[in-house]
């Protein structure tokens, strides 16, 4: 399947939520994003519309946020104006940033580690780290469940576009951490925790909008006629707003040793 992300950067950057506080306080157990230590300089893999970058950048982190889309870090750097923090965004691939060696403090990478070649973006990672660096892999993915919002949409995207991979393929998984090791990474740990993340009808059609399987994805048409259809699929069979959808959050958590 191919995805252009440029054409779902506005879509990805009004409805799509970034990690929660929960997530922040997890990862300060670990000396990572925590508002009473020194942060210091940091790399946003994958950045997109840079919910993860704002999130480290309003902890005091110094930020670099890096994507393949331009589109999308134009949206990240509207809304870091009015979220009154700055990040230093850059385009380039995870896999070869072309980033100086020994540079960041932290890496991470929020719902795209999937999309990389993983062994190679866990050297490129384990090459940009300082010594005692930490590297954070993490998704926030919407839960399946027989009957639910997701599973119905996602029925719905898979009508209109049957290329579209399952969450199966797309999920997070913890074995991603042998990449990580063979690198030259210690796993320090791993976590998950689920949240209901509150939708509009309207927030939940854009969030979906943002998705690869639809509009990075399916020309202009047929995007229009799965919105009009899954507002409708909405009104019929899930007419409580605001729908609580199920996510789970997921980390590893890895240092470049001393």
């Amino acid at each position: 399947m191919k995805v252009n992300w440029d054409s779902t950067a506005a879509d990805y950057a009004s409805f799509r939520v970034g990690f929660p506080a929960e997530f922040y306080e997890r990862l300060a157990g670990h000396a990572i994003a925590d508002r009473t230590g020194t942060p210091g300089r940091a790399l946003d893999l994958g950045t997109g519309t840079g919910t993860l970058a704002r999130g480290l950048a309003a902890r005091g982190w110094r930020v670099t946020g890096l994507d393949i889309s331009d589109a999308m870090i134009g949206a990240a750097r509207s809304l870091d104006a009015a979220a009154g923090v700055s990040v230093d965004y850059r385009i380039g691939r995870s896999e070869a940033t072309g980033l100086p060696a020994a540079t960041f403090d932290l890496i991470c990478a929020g719902t795209c580690w999937h999309w990389f070649d993983k062994p190679a973006a866990a050297r490129e990672a384990y090459r940009l780290l300082k010594s005692d660096g930490r590297l954070v892999v993490a998704a926030m993915e919407f839960q399946s469940e027989p009957d639910n919002v997701v599973e119905s949409t996602s029925e719905l995207i898979r009508r209109y576009n049957p290329e579209w991979w399952s969450s199966d393929q797309l999920g997070f998984r913890f074995e991603w951490a042998d990449d990580l090791s063979a690198a030259g990474l210690a796993i320090l740990d791993r976590f998950q925790f689920d949240v209901a993340v509150p939708y509009t009808h309207e927030a939940w059609r854009g969030r979906i909008r943002a998705s690869a399987g639809v509009s990075a994805s399916l020309g202009r048409a047929a995007v229009d006629a799965f919105d009009r259809e899954h507002a409708e699929l909405l009104r019929m069979r899930f007419p409580q707003e605001p729908l609580a959808v199920p996510h789970r959050v997921l980390a590893i958590v890895a240092r470049k040793e001393s």
